[in-house]
């Protein structure tokens, strides 16, 4: 059964500390532990994990493909042991079952939409009623291209402490989609404000945000499926960024490397990283800018 809507006296965060205490009791969340480095280049600092439990993550993940038909979906319906509360009348809020970063929290759609649909208002609306109270990051994963591990519809949240503010220093702050000169890679960033965060109808104003980026970078919002892309949102910012590969040499890349923040699978990969580099890396699987 659902756990019902967060309120005053019961809000998000509260809700999702008793689902994980739960979830970990019974072993439907199963957290990977992680070594983390940071590599600094060009003035920009990038967090690098070493997943260093993915042997056994990827021993559940293969025992649990064995057992399930081709088109299994996780999310219809999610388990009920990792479902935190609803959002609203069309989302869910479910913990993720194998987070490397603590209360990671997955937004889906009650309903099958492709992860390659576009993004709708109550998407965002969705993700705002996270996201007005607790802050922190919240990411999409536009396909299999641009990272994204499940075709069901799911936006994610990450808590504070978790952002982009390395790449956005310095950029104008009057609400137009602009771009940072210094990233090689093609995206749109659209500054937003508290009084963005206060509208009464945040799904739509957050929307139009995407649009502007989106229309920056000539991505159709209303294409069904649409281009690869990931996009990201802190309380400041809106990111928009096209992709064009999902991985370089074994090393993948959701939106969150686009927040400075990396995942590699072994130990060595990180030396790979270094001499790649994460802006080259970043680069390759987006879209060098012109």
């Amino acid at each position: 059964m659902t756990s019902p809507p967060a309120t005053p006296q019961t809000d998000l965060l509260e809700l999702t500390d008793r689902c994980i205490a739960r979830a970990l009791e019974t072993g439907a969340l199963q957290p990977i532990s992680t070594e983390q480095i940071s590599i600094t280049e060009r003035g920009f600092d990038f967090s690098v994990r070493w997943v260093s439990s993915l042997e056994r993550k990827n021993a559940a993940r293969v025992e649990a493909v064995t057992r399930r038909t081709p088109d299994f979906n996780p999310f219809l319906p999610p388990e009920p042991t990792l479902t935190v509360t609803a959002l609203g009348p069309d989302h869910l809020a479910v913990l993720n079952k194998y987070p490397v970063i603590d209360r990671h929290l997955l937004i889906i759609t009650r309903a099958f939409e492709a992860q390659t649909s576009p993004l709708h208002d109550a998407d965002f609306a969705a993700l705002a009623q996270v996201m007005r109270e607790h802050g922190g990051l919240g990411f999409y994963n536009g396909g299999t291209i641009a990272g994204s591990s499940q075709a069901h519809k799911h936006l994610q949240w990450v808590p504070a402490g978790n952002h982009f503010d390395t790449f956005t220093a310095g950029l104008a702050a009057d609400g137009e989609a602009t771009d940072n000169p210094a990233l090689p890679w093609r995206h749109a960033f659209v500054r937003l404000s508290a009084s963005d965060w206060a509208q009464g109808a945040i799904g739509a104003h957050l929307r139009d945000a995407f649009v502007r980026a989106c229309a920056a970078l000539g991505l159709p919002v209303a294409t069904d499926p649409m281009p690869p892309y990931n996009l990201l949102l802190s309380h400041d910012w809106l990111l928009v960024v096209p992709r064009s590969q999902e991985r370089i040499d074994g090393i993948s890349v959701n939106a969150l490397g686009f927040a400075g923040s990396l995942f590699v699978r072994h130990r060595e990969q990180i030396e790979q990283l270094r001499s790649v580099g994460p802006l080259a890396l970043l680069t390759r699987v987006g879209q060098q800018r012109d």
